[in-house]
């Protein structure tokens, strides 16, 4: 039997996909057809935001003409995949003429021609749909998000505004991006990107929910958990999509992570232990450090430790128990948290001003998952066994600052009409509780 391997994105497949795949058919008895899973189009520099690499699966499955279909998932894996399979002939398209001559070592390598006229580049041009995004609060975070909007497909930013004028022109390319007032900002928006400091977020989002802009609000979203049901409630009511912007959540390696450990790959998950921490000095932390805008290890840095613990171990936890140490204004400057589960333990650490190990453990029945710090920008992590001759690494490549995948997210579900997200309504609402609860000094210790 002679075997044919392909790869591609196959993002909105079309005939030129099909005549491509007929093609390397053609040329042997079984056909095994590699979907990349890296969203990102390397020719072009941007994320797409149109299907993912499970719809495009069914995709190539519902033409019939793939005998096997596999994902591909690192770079090099080409060459395991022809060794793997016992392969005899690699195909793809004559634009890629040349560039892969070195696989010419492990089989026969095939470039074929294209049709002419069709592209995924051409069709996505035709049916592009361009969100128009504005964005409050032009500081640190705001400046970077800028940056990455440019990497998303669709993405387009139409509007800045800052209370401090001075901000928003420092941000801007064009002063025509500058907006006199919020409200200004979300007249001409599409959607918000909420940057503003975390007592503002409730607010602004409110009121862009309430005129039908979607919202993508920084984490944490709000600090109390009615006021994050009603936000969720109102642009459920809008038809709109309302998006907590955790970076990580978003991460595509540490979403693979979760998905090895959810299908029982170290066994049943009886521990979380997350660190993440801080050592500026004060005089860099002044708005982090501010009993007047919500300052603090908790507010600051708590959604992250505690978004691999409500992703595993779920929403409803029995008990939480706060310990803290405060600085002269009363901010927790270093913050530990023990969360009891039904059958399982987790426990988060947070430092502003204080150093810890900013690794992420999870522990298992089986095994146990290690992400080294900073975990929070998953690049890299390892199962690990009693017998480790059974231990895995795994690889990615962490695009920094990372909002791209948390843009590619809010703006794939606008263009998608998709309610569903890797950050759920229901885990972005325990955040809101537990950092209530914070507020409200229940079960919190002084030490």
């Amino acid at each position: 039997m002679k075997k044919v391997i392909t790869y591609g994105t196959y993002d909105l497949l079309h005939e030129g996909h099909l005549n491509l795949l007929r093609r390397a058919k053609a040329l042997g008895d079984y056909l095994i057809v590699g979907v990349t899973n890296d969203s990102f189009d390397r020719e072009r520099g941007k994320l797409n935001v149109r299907d993912n690499v499970l719809e495009r699966v069914e995709a190539i499955r519902a033409t019939g003409i793939a005998d096997k279909i596999i994902i591909e998932d690192y770079v090099g894996q080409k060459i395991d995949d022809i060794i793997k399979y016992d392969v005899d002939i690699f195909a793809l398209g004559s634009d890629w003429e040349g560039k892969f001559d070195y696989l010419k070592e492990y089989c026969e390598v095939v470039y074929l021609p294209r049709t002419e006229g069709v592209s995924s580049t051409m069709l996505r041009a035709e049916s592009e749909v361009i969100i128009n995004i504005g964005v409050v609060g032009c500081g640190r975070i705001a400046s970077r998000f800028v940056g990455e909007l440019g990497r998303v497909d669709s993405a387009h930013l139409c509007g800045l505004y800052d209370i401090k004028s001075a901000a928003a022109e420092a941000l801007a390319e064009d002063d025509s991006l500058i907006c006199s007032s919020f409200e200004e900002l979300v007249d001409r928006s599409d959607a918000i990107y909420i940057a503003t400091p975390h007592l503002h977020h409730y607010n602004q989002a409110k009121y862009a929910l309430e005129r039908g802009r979607h919202v993508l609000c920084e984490t944490p979203m709000v600090l109390d958990g009615n006021q994050a049901e009603e936000l969720y409630s109102l642009a459920a009511k809008r038809g709109v999509v309302l998006l907590e912007a955790n970076k990580t959540a978003f991460c595509p390696a540490f979403n693979h992570l979760i998905s090895l450990i959810k299908s029982g790959l170290i066994g049943d998950v009886v521990g979380i232990d997350a660190s993440e921490s801080k050592l500026w000095g004060e005089d860099k932390l002044r708005r982090e450090l501010d009993p007047n805008e919500a300052g603090g290890s908790m507010y600051e840095m708590g959604s992250y430790p505690l978004l691999p613990i409500l992703k595993l171990l779920g929403t409803e936890y029995e008990n939480i128990n706060i310990y803290s140490r405060l600085n002269d204004n009363g901010v927790d400057v270093y913050t530990r948290g023990i969360m009891r589960f039904r059958s399982a333990v987790a426990s988060f650490q947070l430092g502003l001003g204080v150093k810890t190990e900013g690794n992420l453990v999870i522990s298992g029945t089986q095994g146990y998952a290690y992400v080294p710090s900073p975990w929070w920008k998953t690049d890299y992590f390892e199962l690990r066994y009693e017998d480790q001759n059974r231990n895995k690494k795994y690889f990615y490549k962490w695009d920094e600052p990372g909002l791209r995948y948390e843009i590619q997210e809010f703006v794939s579900c606008i263009v998608n009409h998709r309610t569903s997200a890797r950050l759920t309504p229901k885990q972005s609402i325990a955040m809101a509780r537990i950092m209530q609860q914070f507020a409200e000094r229940k079960n919190i210790f002084t030490i």
